[in-house]
């Protein structure tokens, strides 16, 4: 499993800082653009898991520069280059300090709020008498705050947001339009690949002349959760499980195993051989979500293919 990304401490010319998110780092070259590294970390409950999934950064890349693509006639994005597998680049942006979430389907933690008796969600009232992955009578978005590194995410109403003064009420209204615009556009495409997009989350950032753009990633495993549409009515009358492409079968693992990223558990321990499933999954999403085979990257020194890529790219 060394042929994974975990960590990079690059040193492009012009850089002016990094960040390192649990996920993807991020380097500012000269205020202007940022380099970002999709690295093979797996986040789960907020915590980031001890050993990379080989692969992994590569296919959350791709798919998000691909959706990016397929969505920019409907919502500007940040993206200006793909100079590597691993990396995207684009225009600098100051980031908004709430994620946009937005579910189609009562599944993951809004069917977990749900189990635990609550009927609002987020400021967001969730009708009686539903099942779980039941489809919402129409999406909800509830908006989640962007913790800083090592801390949870936390649920947010639109009402505390702008309460709050996170987000000016002039600019949430766009954050919601371009929610809804593109989840349908996320919903069209999984459709036409036999999937359901179940729910999924979508960040934004302000670029310098003030425009509101789409950034980080769209409609991969770690920001959205898939069912299979064949067989999906059927199992819901059944009762049964929906099957389902995402992260919720590492964070079902980690349940199994006595893992909730709550205070004084510690990450069970995952073998060389589980790790290969759950990149085996990845690839599996990868290519039902593109409708391409997925290619893997030459990945003998990614270190150093990433920095040679980046560094021809930014001459």
């Amino acid at each position: 499993m060394s042929n994974t990304i975990i960590d990079t401490n690059f040193n492009f010319p012009n850089q002016k800082s990094v960040y390192k998110g649990k996920v993807r780092e991020v380097y500012n070259i000269n205020d202007e653009l940022l380099v970002m590294v999709a690295t093979d970390r797996l986040s789960a409950f907020d915590v980031v898991m001890p050993k990379g999934i080989p692969y992994k950064g590569q296919i959350l890349n791709q798919i998000a520069t691909k959706m990016m693509k397929a969505t920019e006639d409907l919502v500007p994005n940040w993206l200006v280059a793909t100079p590597d597998p691993n990396v995207a680049v684009g225009h600098l942006c100051e980031p908004f300090k709430v994620e946009m979430v937005i579910r189609g389907y009562m599944s993951g933690h809004a069917a977990r709020e749900y189990k635990a008796g609550k009927r609002e969600l987020c400021g967001v009232t969730m009708p009686d008498g539903m099942n779980e992955n039941d489809k919402f009578p129409q999406p909800i978005i509830t908006p989640a705050t962007k913790a800083e590194h090592g801390n949870h995410d936390e649920d947010i109403s639109r009402e505390d947001i702008l309460k709050r003064g996170i987000v000016s009420k002039e600019d949430y209204v766009v954050l919601e339009d371009y929610t809804r615009k593109l989840f349908q556009r996320g919903t069209e495409i999984a459709a036409k690949r036999g999937l359901i997009l179940v729910d999924t989350k979508y960040e934004f950032g302000k670029t310098k002349d003030g425009q509101i753009v789409l950034i980080d990633e769209i409609h991969t495993p770690d920001s959205s959760r898939y069912f299979y549409a064949d067989g999906y009515e059927e199992r819901q009358t059944k009762g049964e499980a929906q099957k389902q492409l995402s992260k919720e079968f590492v964070r079902q693992w980690l349940i199994a195993n006595g893992f909730q990223g709550l205070e004084g558990q510690s990450v069970p321990f995952m073998s060389d051989s589980y790790i290969e499933t759950v990149s085996e999954r990845y690839i599996e999403l990868y290519e039902n979500i593109t409708g391409e085979t997925f290619v893997k990257a030459d990945v003998s020194d990614i270190q150093g293919r990433i920095e040679a890529n980046v560094l021809a790219y930014l001459k």
